[in-house]
């Protein structure tokens, strides 16, 4: 794992994480991963994603399903750099510019969410008026176990 390197609080190993799999957040400015060690496993709490390539640029501009689609990719391969996968999801917290995108949104969520044999995970969904890129319309955040 690349990333800012594991600290101890207490009992508890935090680590905060870039995975070199995913193109390096804007500026520096924040960790995608926030990992902590539990137990025999890892509670993964993810910053909000959005769509955008290896470049950051947007992808699909006003697309909300294309841009489901490859927010989930990227949060796919955040969560594999720590073992884990969508399986391993617990709660999706989405911040969308328009709840008219919903029908498209959720056409991806239903296709991905739940694993097999799984409920669907924990999820709140909010309108927001704009996000900090132009042309995105979804912001995806995750938590999520890995083994």
């Amino acid at each position: 794992m690349a990333g800012c390197g594991p600290s101890v609080v207490g009992m508890v190993k935090m680590t905060l994480d870039n995975p070199a799999s995913v193109a390096a957040p804007f500026g520096d400015r924040f960790a995608h991963v926030a990992r902590v060690d539990v137990g025999g496993g890892a509670l993964l709490m993810l910053t909000g994603q959005v769509a955008v390539d290896d470049h950051g640029e947007v992808v699909a501009p006003g697309d909300a399903g294309k841009q489901a689609e490859r927010i989930f990719e990227i949060v796919g391969g955040l969560l594999e750099a720590h073992g884990s996968s969508l399986a391993g999801v617990l709660h999706i917290r989405t911040f969308m510019t328009s709840l008219d995108d919903l029908p498209a949104y959720g056409a991806v969520r239903r296709r991905l969410f739940p694993a097999p044999g799984q409920n669907p995970p924990a999820s709140t969904t909010v309108e927001v008026s704009r996000l900090f890129l132009p042309g995105a319309v979804l912001e995806i955040e995750v938590t999520a176990v890995a083994p």
